[in-house]
């Protein structure tokens, strides 16, 4: 049931839905006052306005049925839409019910995000008396503002926890100590290569093998695990056994040597070419340990040693041999894998808290907004001018100055 004085309408029957116009970088003139705004926000500056503000710019394609209120005339490119607000229609009150009405719902593709302007002509509006308007505006902003601050804190606490994991993780190794090399202490194979023409062989059997998606840094992903068909001795001598430390051998130059530690998640599972196993030749290093310091030491050294071709970076066998580790006593590795852990639980539980509190906000913002456009947020005011009496101003406003179309000769 629509609050007394409000009309039930479309975005269409008040505002005309214009399309943006192309501008492109090298178009424009940078050192200019009037903001380029595409599908995501302002890009850029010009010297020169398409559009007097206040207007709605509405993401059309990427960022489809994005809303971007801007005060001040701008110039929204060819990817978005823009409303012109009627005065005296509050533009914030139309931008608020905008983002409410969930536009990316609307979204009329598959591949790149786009909202067609029937539907977005057709969009409901409900419009409140213009002085409830501006009260709404002005306690949805009152509550936001407050939502603005706490959220600032947030990512405050989150920028911190991310230093304290970075300090925790630096702590894996020692300033001084001596060092042997990985292939000292371990045995080094890569993994299979698939073989197509050779999959339908009968004596070959299916195995389950990690992928470098599936090793990523600090963690293995085992979402989504493919299987391949192999020789019985190869899947022999490729079997992971816990324990195992895996390292991804190519990729993007960041990603290099990353990977984490086996513990016998599926059982019979082997590693294909792009990710090397090393199996420790004795008790006394921790295969935790070790994968900790090839995340940590090793992230700027795998960069600097990998070999980079066009379009991938990669390490081989021998440079993974050569890896340097820290040879420290085997109780000295467990205490420091101990601590490393300690201190990351602790930081997870905070990243998550912070997480919860983020998402928490997310869902009071859209309870404010709901109970703002079902007339919920502020008091109604009797003797305010019922909004049926504004539209019809507005269309007044707009027969007088809309000229009529030229008829063409035949």
């Amino acid at each position: 049931m629509l609050p007394k004085g409000w009309v039930e309408t479309t975005l269409g029957e008040v505002c005309r839905v214009e399309y943006g116009k192309g501008l492109s970088a090298n178009q424009r003139i940078e050192s200019g006052t009037v903001p380029v705004v595409g599908s995501a926000g302002v890009i850029g500056r010009h010297s020169a306005s398409l559009v007097p503000g206040p207007v709605i710019v509405i993401g059309r394609k990427g960022n489809a049925g994005a809303i971007h209120l801007i005060r001040d005339a701008c110039w929204p490119i060819d990817t978005t839409y823009f409303v012109c607000v009627p005065p005296p229609f509050d533009p914030a009150f139309l931008a608020y019910q905008l983002r409410d009405a969930q536009l990316r719902s609307l979204d009329s593709s598959t591949a790149v995000p786009s909202l067609r302007r029937p539907d977005l002509e057709a969009c409901p509006l409900l419009v409140a008396p213009i002085r409830e308007q501006e009260r709404i505006v002005a306690a949805i902003e009152e509550q936001f503002s407050r939502l603005d601050t706490a959220e600032q804190l947030l990512r405050s606490a989150r920028r911190r926890v991310d230093r304290m994991r970075a300090a925790a993780l630096a702590a894996v190794t020692p300033a001084d100590c001596k060092w042997t090399t990985l292939g000292e202490i371990a045995e080094i194979v890569g993994g299979v290569t698939k073989d197509s023409k050779r999959q339908s062989d009968p004596s070959f059997v299916e195995m389950p093998y990690l992928r470098v998606a599936n090793v990523q840094r600090g963690y293995l992903d085992l979402r989504e695990v493919t299987t391949i068909r192999v020789s019985p001795e190869k899947a022999k001598a490729l079997r992971l056994e816990p324990g195992d430390i895996l390292f991804n051998e190519g990729g993007d130059r960041d990603k290099l040597g990353r990977g984490w530690i086996w513990q016998g998640e599926i059982d019979d599972c082997i590693h294909q070419n792009h990710v090397f196993r090393a199996r420790l030749l004795t008790n006394d290093a921790d295969p935790k340990y070790v994968s900790l310091h090839g995340n940590t030491f090793g992230r700027q050294w795998f960069e600097k040693m990998g070999k980079q071709t066009t379009n991938l970076a990669s390490i081989n066998l021998k440079t993974l041999k050569s890896f340097p580790v820290p040879d420290l006593p085997a109780e000295e590795q467990h205490r420091i894998v101990a601590e490393v852990e300690r201190r990351l639980t602790i930081l997870e539980s905070l990243s998550a808290a912070i997480d919860h509190a983020l998402t928490r906000s997310d869902h009071l913002r859209r309870s404010i907004l709901e109970s703002a456009f079902t007339g919920e947020l502020v008091p109604h005011v009797p003797d305010d001018e019922p909004a049926f009496e504004l539209l019809a101003r507005i269309a007044s406003d707009h027969r007088k100055t809309t000229k009529p179309r030229r008829r063409q000769r035949a």
